[in-house]
């Protein structure tokens, strides 16, 4: 049904204003009586063998919702019914900010997938920890923490370690997000110098806590294999929880969509093998030592598949979410309990 009808609807309207008007009718839809039990019913999928533990987190299944489709943890009671085992919110910056101008957000419908240079848009870390402070599910929520875009980059940690301290007590992991390309120069902090930098002493502050929080990196997925090698060192050194593998790539190849000259991060299923790829490169450079978070073109239970196959603890959806609908983490859970 949502992709015969409800998608075609959405479609053909601006993708931001939709995505807005969609959280809308969310917010307010499931103030009807019975309709989150229902919702409930309908696509959460409840199976023993979809239980994992993993970097001390109990999770009632492997598939979780990416950052940036709830940025400002509006609706995190209303989208944890659709099935989802976990919830990343942001990308939180220390200071609200209105990001990039203007058209920002582009379907490439032939492509399946979604271009976008939103720019760390959000409602800043104070305002976000006030909505956090008022969820009543308990489902696992993860925080999706960057940079403002005024601050320098030799400055970048303070931001950092000011999301941290604010979210610790209202989520129950961290990312650290270096690798979006809608920030100017946001993805030079990936180097090791400066990302050891973060990593260490958001680590020396986690260590401090009766209860760590487990720390995450998001990488991008246009690292070289060098890079990636880099990368491997540091999440061992830092001894940080996991990767998470990976963000929008700023390459447009073999697409036939018109707007594929759009600025900005590539997401959905041009994706799918270059994410799967780095995930593979992870997991066997490492020796499969530390977890790999999977995201980058699931469309359906075999990409989800092949993400785990290639090493990845759980995954995450959103361009697929878009696309596919709803049905899309039922359909995957169901597939891998078996």
């Amino acid at each position: 049904m949502y992709r015969q009808l409800i998608r075609p609807i959405l479609f053909l309207f601006d993708a931001e204003k939709i995505h807005h008007f969609t959280f809308f009718l969310l917010k307010y839809g499931f103030k009807i009586p019975f309709l989150k039990s229902l919702v409930r019913k309908k696509f959460e999928v409840n199976n023993k063998h979809l239980v994992k533990t993993v970097f001390g987190l109990d999770f009632k299944n492997p598939v979780g919702l990416a950052a940036g489709f709830d940025k400002n943890a509006l609706l995190i009671d209303e989208l944890a019914c659709f099935g989802f085992g976990f919830i990343e919110i942001g990308t939180v910056t220390p200071k609200p900010q209105i990001g990039n101008p203007k058209k920002r957000l582009f379907r490439l419908k032939k492509d399946r997938a979604i271009i976008n240079r939103m720019g760390f848009n959000n409602d800043g870390v104070t305002s976000i920890v006030e909505r956090l402070k008022k969820v009543k599910s308990t489902i696992i929520i993860g925080g999706n923490i960057g940079k403002n875009k005024t601050t320098p980059n030799e400055n970048a940690v303070n931001d950092y370690v000011i999301c941290f301290n604010k979210l610790f007590e209202f989520v129950d992991y961290f990312v650290v997000n270096v690798s979006s390309p809608n920030t100017p120069n946001l993805r030079a902090l990936q180097d090791k110098k400066p990302l050891s930098k973060i990593l260490n002493t958001l680590q020396n502050l986690n260590n401090k806590k009766n209860k760590p929080k487990p720390i995450l990196l998001k990488i991008a997925p246009d690292l070289t294999n060098t890079q990636l090698d880099d990368i491997v060192e540091i999440v061992t050194t830092t001894k940080i929880a996991g990767v998470i593998a990976t963000n929008t790539t700023t390459k447009r190849d073999n697409l036939q969509s018109d707007n594929k000259r759009e600025a900005g991060g590539l997401s959905g299923k041009p994706l799918t093998n270059k994410a799967t790829h780095v995930i593979n490169y992870l997991a066997t450079k490492s020796n499969n030592a530390f977890p790999i978070i999977g995201v980058g073109g699931i469309y359906n239970e075999i990409d989800a598949k092949n993400k785990i196959d290639a090493g990845a603890n759980l995954v995450q959806v959103f361009s697929g979410f878009i696309y596919q609908g709803p049905s899309l983490v039922k359909q995957i859970c169901k597939s891998i309990s078996i």
